[in-house]
């Protein structure tokens, strides 16, 4: 990859991600505005969508694939949709922050105009997957929009914007539910607020990397609130995770071999406390990352769980 092409990756982009080797010129800016570039988004959001849809699929079945596949697309464009509706938000603090500086917006590649009819496009193809579902699940994800607009400014306001992100990115948890079944359980609410604290903690640890440009341009994050407590706060916030999944288990009286997959599952997350570093910003970005580990690990014990290995 030539130098001038170096210059032009993300911070937080892959130095191999596809989008800056192989993406055409004209278009790579709005493939980064949608992050496609970095693509641990699309799956954070993805997977309570999957998680719900296979815990509401019942013992003995494997979830539904057009559900999976409408779900895997609808993550994809809204998860695009956020972030260019966040990038215009924060078009005015980007350029002050090194991590964000080179992003399309503060960088002058694409123009505030041209963000907003890229937004508008991504919200139509996220309607046009939303409209394949049940009448109810179009009703439940339509109102998931009001938390996608909140949260870009919840940072202005508040030193929990994670807990607002983790509102909108777990929203999958009832959706998938109401997608699968056509109706709301205690199951998928569980589910939601098992989501919304594993959301706390990894992004928790994605924030301590802009900590002290945050300091400087007076925007706040857990990161700042927690400071030195950090592994603390993360150990309760991982333990509601696991907690609420597991209860969701037995819930849906799922085989041993879910309870499994979870005592992997939290392993992993043990490990992220264990190997934090909050002033190794590499470190954070990798754990942060790694939370597609878990929530993999999370989707094949509900699956598995779903089987009796014993009749």
């Amino acid at each position: 990859m030539t130098e001038k092409h170096e210059d032009k990756i993300i911070a937080d982009a892959s130095k191999q991600n596809w989008v800056d080797a192989y993406a055409p010129e004209m278009v790579q800016p709005y493939l980064k505005l949608s992050r496609v570039d970095r693509p641990i988004g699309t799956w954070l959001l993805l997977f309570p969508c999957w998680w719900s849809v296979a815990l509401a699929t019942g013992q003995g079945q494997l979830p539904d694939a057009f559900l999976l596949v409408c779900f895997a697309i609808g993550a994809f464009v809204m998860r695009g949709a956020g972030c260019t509706l966040n990038d215009i938000a924060d078009r005015n603090f980007d350029g002050m922050v090194e991590r964000t500086r080179k992003r399309p917006i503060p960088s002058g590649q694409v123009s505030v105009r041209q963000a907003v009819i890229w937004l508008a496009v991504q919200c139509l193809v996220g309607l046009l997957v939303l409209l394949q579902f049940n009448l109810p699940a179009i009703i439940v994800g339509a109102a998931s929009l009001v938390l996608v607009a909140i949260y870009p400014f919840a940072k202005r306001f508040t030193y929990w914007p994670q807990f607002f992100l983790g509102l909108a990115f777990n929203y999958g948890a009832l959706l998938g539910w109401v997608g699968q079944t056509g109706s709301l359980s205690w199951t998928a609410v569980i589910l939601y607020v098992g989501g919304i604290s594993w959301t706390l903690g990894y992004d928790t640890i994605y924030a301590h990397q802009d900590k002290e440009d945050d300091i400087l341009i007076g925007v706040k994050s857990t990161a700042l609130k927690f400071g030195n407590q950090t592994t603390d706060w993360l150990f309760g916030f991982y333990l509601i995770t696991l907690l609420s999944l597991t209860l969701c288990g037995w819930l849906n009286d799922l085989s041993v071999l879910f309870y499994i997959g979870i005592a992997g599952a939290g392993a992993h997350l043990l490990w992220q406390i264990r190997y934090l570093d909050i002033d190794n910003s590499d470190r954070c970005l990798m754990l942060f990352k790694s939370n597609k580990i878990f929530g993999a690990i999370v989707l094949f014990a509900i699956v598995a769980g779903n089987f009796q290995i014993l009749d």
